[in-house]
This record gives structure tokens, sequence and C-alpha cells, in this order.
């Protein structure tokens, strides 16, 4: 399912058809992207224009080693063990968030490259990598703030 989802990220669809595909794939690294409106389980997402200031409460979950080496929705391959990445609903591709786990008090720095989680109740899917900085994996899932904080650099790192 994640990499359906992913490959179809920058879809529109209507009435269960395709009726638009932006392609994401090739973000250009120091600048956001991912900016083009996209429909998932009969709901339009549009991301933001304007991310600074964003912040916002709820369930984070964790995808791990099972999606390595399948290309996110921004273009990436996806690296669970190591790369501390994130997908999230309107947060354009290449936005640094900040992710805390409001149980423990734990932050991870995160680059958002990807679309999701779609799962009624969750506002981020982090990496595996990600999700163990937090103390997350063995949880599964936990209650976190995440804030926007910036964009990452030319290297896709975010500081």
């Amino acid at each position: 399912m994640r990499s359906l989802r992913a490959g179809l990220a920058g879809c529109v669809f209507v009435v269960g058809v395709a009726s638009g595909c932006a392609t994401t794939h090739g973000s250009a690294p120091g600048q956001v992207s991912g900016l083009e409106p996209y429909r998932v389980n009969g709901r339009t997402y549009v991301p933001l224009g304007d991310w600074r200031g964003y912040s916002e409460e709820g369930l984070a979950s964790w995808y791990g080693a099972e999606h390595d080496g399948s290309r996110t929705a921004s273009g990436d391959v996806f690296d669970a063990k190591h790369a501390r990445t994130a997908a999230h609903k309107v947060l354009p591709f290449n936005v640094c968030a900040e992710v805390k786990n409001l149980r423990n008090g734990k932050t991870v720095l995160v680059r958002v490259n990807d679309r999701g989680p779609f799962t009624p109740g969750r506002v981020i899917d982090l990496s595996r990598a990600a999700a163990s900085k937090i103390g997350l994996v063995d949880q599964g899932v936990a209650k976190v703030r995440v804030s926007a904080v910036g964009i990452a650099d030319a290297n896709g790192q975010c500081s």
C-alpha cells in the first residue's frame, strides 16, 4: 500500500480516474516542492504554500525496512534505517520539522519527503531512524507535536 500511495501522491483523482498527474520526482535541494493538491481515499489535500509557523499535535507512527528502496512521493529513495525523514499530508517537501514525543520529551528533526499518513488521527509518519530517536519504535504510535522549523539545505539536511 505504501508504494502505491507514494506513486500516486502527485496525481489528482476524480471519481477514481486519474485526471492529471504532476510529477513530484526530483525536488530541488534547498527549495520546497510538492505544492500540488492531491487526492487520496476521496479526500483532497492542499499542501501549504506558507508553512512557516505551522504546528500541530496528534499521533505519530513510523514505517520501516519493508519500504526500503521504494520511491517516496518526492522521488527520494526511502532509507528507513539511516535517513531522518517523514511523511506529512500538507507540509511541502524539503520542509524540516521538529517532532517532539509528548510522553518522554525527546525530539528529532526530520525532512518531509513523502505524503501521508492517511490513517485517521495520525499527523505524521516517521522513518524508523527518526522514530528510534524519540523512543517511538517500541510504542508504535505516540502523541507528538510537529513544528515546521525551516528548509533542508542543498544536501537535503536539516540543521
